[in-house]
């Protein structure tokens, strides 16, 4: 026997109900289970990226489990329903491919001798969803082309996707080079920020400005790139959690205690490690 969507919607109800439900699923709220969501699709991405395929079967169930969740209190409160979050989304993906779905149906099909260019399918996909943004500012607030850039992204991820968005209007550096000048202008304002602070002259906020300035345009210089910036950042961590853990293991084997050892001590280890990885002699 294989349990169905109905299966897991009733689950659901049963956790919800208030006499007999699970005292932890009936005491959340929407805004509760919001950071169980986001670590949900985390971990998502992260059997992906380690391709553990019978690991993400487990967490593309957890992540589902959110949205049924969702849909769940949003049918407690008569706002919307599981089956409602699945007919919006149907019409909203029929809409926004009229290239599949040339007569707005599901059913209908194009011509694969007729089909559409990329670069219209692309311009397409743009004007529907800024109408659909149009159509979802509120009335009283002058739309913006920024408009559905959500504010909980991550930081980076948000500004790459601000400098997109106001790239396709044509609010975008000509090319490259600009974007590495305008990299050295602000460390030198981050560094003026950062003097003026320790000398009293200026304050933290200040630093902070500028650093944000600072990881602003390095987020330009990886679009430039094409360069995921979030996944250079990845390994970037990932390589220095590595050679940090050699760094504890060259020590340990040499009966050395970390805590006790200079700077200049580290960094030499940290340099030997870094030549083994590069097929030198190493430590």
């Amino acid at each position: 026997m294989s349990y169905s969507i109905d299966d897991l919607k009733t689950l659901m109800a049963r956790l919800r109900e208030p006499e007999t439900g699970c005292p932890w699923d009936t005491r959340q709220t929407y805004g509760s289970i919001v950071p169980h969501t986001i670590e949900e699709a985390y971990e998502v991405a992260d059997a992906i990226e380690r391709a553990d395929y019978p690991h993400l079967k487990d967490e593309l169930g957890d992540l589902l489990f959110q949205v049924i969740f969702y849909a769940q209190m949003g049918r407690e409160d008569g706002h919307f329903d599981f089956d409602a979050v699945v007919d919006n989304l149907v019409r909203k993906l029929i809409r926004r491919h009229p290239h599949v779905f040339p007569d707005g149906t599901l059913d209908s099909r194009i011509d694969p001798n007729n089909r559409p260019t990329e670069a219209w399918i692309k311009e397409s996909w743009e004007r529907i969803k800024a109408e659909e943004r149009a159509q979802a500012a509120p009335s009283d607030t002058p739309a913006s082309r920024l408009d559905g850039v959500a504010r909980t992204l991550p930081p980076m991820a948000r500004a790459e996707k601000l400098q997109k968005r106001a790239a396709r209007h044509g609010f975008d550096w000509p090319d490259i080079e600009p974007v590495f000048d305008k990299l050295h202008e602000e460390i030198d304002e981050l560094k003026e920020a950062w003097h003026a602070a320790q000398s009293g002259t200026g304050d933290h906020d200040a630093v902070e400005d500028e650093l944000g300035d600072l990881l602003f345009v390095c987020v330009n210089l990886a679009r430039f790139m094409k360069v995921n910036p979030e996944q250079a950042l990845k390994r970037t961590n990932h390589k220095f959690e590595a050679r940090f853990r050699a760094i504890e293991q060259v020590l340990r084997r040499d009966g050395r205690d970390m805590d006790e050892e200079s700077l200049e001590a580290l960094d030499a280890v940290w340099q030997s490690v870094k030549g083994v990885e590069k097929g030198g002699s190493g430590a």
